[in-house]
């Protein structure tokens, strides 16, 4: 696989990239992505300055990494605790 030229639009920008070719279809459905949650702001709040809508749409996405960051390691200990009863229960039945 390849690389592709490609160019997203984001905040009625173009920006040029270079990806792998399997990258390709993730970032584009990323860029629509973002140029949705910019609509959904600029509608709800009415904004029109980029900046402001863009630092909204990146203020949102750190938001959720964090959540999903805390939900991944809150899965993790729980896991980590199930295999701990397991290891106990095979450790009894030598």
């Amino acid at each position: 696989m390849g690389e592709l030229s490609i160019k997203i639009r984001i905040a009625e920008r173009e920006y040029p990239m270079r990806v792998k070719e399997e990258e390709e279809e993730r970032l584009r459905a990323v860029g629509k992505i973002l140029n949705e949650r910019l609509r959904f702001y600029k509608d709800q709040f009415g904004l029109q300055d980029k900046q402001d809508l863009l630092a909204l749409v990146a203020f949102e996405t750190m938001v959720e990494k964090l959540k999903l960051e805390e939900e991944k390691s809150s899965h993790l200990s729980d896991v980590g605790e199930q295999l701990n009863v397991l290891d106990e229960l095979l450790s009894s039945v030598k």
